[in-house]
């Protein structure tokens, strides 16, 4: 097969690293397009996407593209005049209508980090820490207008172990997601021919996180609590409530671990009964404060911390 020429679709770290890739490795890049900059913190500075800044520092010479709305007729036809082989899309941020799935040759293909149909929508890798999943993978599909249900063009899969947290899952994940999207478009008429359509009845479906899910209810499982704090370490950080010094702050709790040891808290250790087990704190941070071992925060306050009460 001739060499296949793509438009890349991506906003965020992880579609900068996966385009980087594509790139070192021989993928011919046409146009990029990002999401347009952000305004962020007190001064409402623009910002750009990961992607934009990897487009500016590595790759000067190829047209970077922003459009508010990239399904617009007008867009489409500045898309059409590069006559692309593929659009490849990874974690850009819109929803792509049909007219712009049917511009390529070949068509419109995404990477997805989750062994479709599970956990079809935003937040797939959180989701799966937080079912407490023992497997996930990367699929790269073959785009539809319905979101994540498209033809199924390869596959990767890869185990989750108890100890493993969102930030390692996601090193794991999108190193093989960029080798498995290289696969494809480097031979995508075999990968075409072998397709697989997926099955609606074991389609799962996640949504977009909410800052509040965050949060830790410890009247829940000591398991449920353990797959929270993977899920969400280490940003935002699971968080509770307690009391320092009459005021109300955040502890964030990094790592956790189940264990059968009675509640307790002494040097070296704090074991926290739950609404059903109980769960040893290994790694946190006190709002104000650096991120600690159990080790050192035990050093720090020597007498028991009350959960959603005083810390003494």
């Amino acid at each position: 097969m001739t060499q296949v020429k793509i438009v890349y679709f991506g906003t965020p770290p992880i579609a900068a690293e996966v385009l980087d890739y594509l790139s070192e490795n021989g993928v011919e890049v046409l146009a990029i397009v990002t999401k347009g900059d952000k305004p962020r913190g007190r001064s409402g500075k623009p910002v750009f996407s990961a992607v934009k800044e990897l487009a500016i520092e590595k790759f000067p010479n190829i047209p970077l593209y922003q459009p508010d709305k990239a399904s617009t007729p007008a867009f489409e036809e500045e898309l059409r005049l590069f006559g692309a082989d593929l659009f490849v899309v990874f974690a850009y941020g819109e929803i792509i209508k049909q007219n712009i799935l049917d511009l390529p040759r070949y068509g419109c293909i995404n990477l997805h980090p989750s062994l479709l149909p599970k956990y079809r929508g935003p937040a797939p890798i959180r989701f799966a820490l937080l079912d407490g999943a023992n497997e996930t993978g990367v699929s790269v599909i073959e785009m539809a207008l319905k979101m994540d249900a498209g033809d199924i063009l390869a596959q990767e899969r890869v185990p989750i172990p108890l100890d493993m947290d969102c930030e390692q899952l996601e090193r794991v994940l999108i190193p093989l997601g960029a080798e498995t999207l290289l696969k494809v478009i480097k031979n995508y008429p075999y990968h075409d021919e072998h397709k697989m359509p997926q099955d609606p009845t074991l389609a799962t479906y996640v949504q977009k996180i909410d800052a509040i899910m965050a949060e830790i209810d410890w009247s829940h499982s000591a398991e449920a609590i353990h797959n929270q704090i993977r899920a969400f370490s280490p940003k935002p950080g699971a968080w509770c409530s307690v009391v320092v010094n009459g005021k109300s702050k955040r502890l964030k709790v990094f790592r956790a671990i189940p264990t059968v040891e009675t509640a307790q808290y002494q040097k070296d250790q704090w074991v926290v009964s739950c609404g059903r087990g109980n769960l040893s704190l290994l790694d946190l941070q006190l709002e104000g404060k650096k991120r600690l071992t159990i080790s050192e925060f035990t050093r720090g306050f020597q007498s028991v911390p009350l959960l959603n009460g005083t810390l003494n």
